[in-house]
């Protein structure tokens, strides 16, 4: 949930996709279109007829497709921009037949369909002033759209003065128009490039600081703070704290060289981190051969321990390493600590001390868990027998069971 409402910060939601895809490609043609012919058939006869219902749920399902499969939009631009014309055309005829081709606007429609799509598949094999050329001929066949509907306005009103292209020509302010509407587009695409670059580095950025955030903080509660700024201010909260640490590691890693060390820790880490991501860790530490997490729930916490344990046994098992796993639930301070120029988010409190005790006190194999850890997790799991240990800065000794 918090990854996805992270992506549609970046990237946009479902409906502002749709609306511009709608009204950035799929419902132009449709709009000329719409007026040409309610200024020949008049308002109040063409809102009666099915012509401008079927032109705008073409362009709509159009928009959806292109919105719903993004593979419509990398790939398949060319068949997109058919399915307007195509369900245009499929209802038209089914009520007028063959007479419907007989209109220029009508075949005007799927020439035009084409020529994006076209240009639009083309766009991403092109590198370069080819790719920026793209988006200036696509909006320059925008204006085109203007210049040809109003040809064919005038070939259907005025046909004295349509009987050729140069006939149309000869009058100037037919020349004004179609300049102006060809300049028109050239200009849109001059501006459209201009926010494709703004657009293409603000992506780049996005992508940095994304990554950036996401080492700093982890996915899931970097998808929180998004949507809860507040969560970075110090505060008291509940949470469950993992500890994991090689048994063994230091006299292991001694005899090896370095590259085997940094190999064996390298999927030691990607087995953890898959695990700890997938049971929505808020914040995890990953050092030397120590792995600390922490948790907004008993559950995801345990859940991620009972993976962990045979994962990384069967991983460090081959060396003759273990791993030992503790387990703890209480109160710690959250938030971003450090200096004035240099924080970073992180937990402190007894918790987590008594954490890495609990950790440091398990066995090659061994899940121990507290009893307020235990008391959380209920009769779900079945626990050993309960053991008292002391361990360093306890004036008591502490309660644990090993979970079997």
């Amino acid at each position: 949930m918090n990854k996805s409402s992270l992506d549609a910060r970046l990237t946009g939601t479902f409906l502002s996709r749709f609306l511009q895809e709608l009204f950035g490609n799929s419902l132009h043609f449709p709009i000329a279109n719409i007026l040409l012919e309610m200024l020949i058939e008049g308002p109040a006869l063409y809102l009666l007829q099915p012509d401008l219902y079927s032109l705008l749920a073409g362009g709509i399902f159009q928009a959806f497709a292109f919105t719903r499969w993004p593979t419509l939009e990398k790939n398949r631009r060319l068949l997109g921009n058919l399915i307007g014309p195509a369900i245009y055309t499929s209802i038209e005829m089914a009520l007028e037949g063959k007479e419907f081709l007989q209109a220029p606007n009508h075949i005007a429609y799927w020439v035009f369909a084409l020529l994006f799509g076209v240009i639009q598949s083309l766009r991403p094999e092109l590198r370069g002033w080819l790719h920026d050329l793209s988006i200036i001929i696509e909006d320059l066949t925008r204006g085109m759209i203007i210049a040809a509907m109003y040809y064919i306005f005038e070939l259907r009103t005025n046909p004295v003065q349509a009987t050729s292209i140069p006939v149309f020509l000869n009058d100037p302010s037919h020349v004004f128009i179609i300049l102006a509407a060809l300049l028109l587009g050239v200009n849109a695409g001059l501006a459209n490039l201009t926010a494709y670059h703004r657009l293409s580095l603000l992506k780049e950025t996005s992508h940095l600081l994304k990554t950036y955030s996401e080492w700093l903080f982890g996915r899931d509660l970097l998808g929180r703070v998004v949507e809860n700024p507040a969560m970075l201010e110090l505060r008291r909260q509940e949470r469950t704290v993992l500890f994991m640490d090689i048994r063994g590691f230091t006299r292991w890693s001694e005899a090896r060289a370095p590259e085997e060390v940094v190999n064996l820790l390298n999927r030691y880490y990607q087995t953890a981190e898959a695990t700890l991501n997938l049971h929505h860790a808020l914040k995890f530490k990953l050092s030397a051969d120590e792995v600390m997490a922490i948790f907004p729930g008993v559950d995801d916490g345990l859940q991620a321990a009972l993976k962990l344990r045979p994962q990384i046994s069967a991983l460090l098992g081959r060396h003759g390493l273990g791993v030992g796993i503790g387990l703890h639930v209480g109160p710690l301070v959250e938030g971003l600590l450090g200096s004035k120029d240099v924080r970073a988010y992180d937990v402190i409190g007894d918790t987590v001390n008594t954490a890495k005790r609990i950790e440091s006190s398990a066995g090659p194999g061994e899940l121990l868990v507290s009893e307020a850890a235990r008391i959380a997790i209920g009769a779900t799991f079945r626990a050993g027998p309960k053991r008292q240990v002391t361990v360093k800065g306890k004036e008591e000794p502490i309660v644990i069971y090993p979970l079997e």
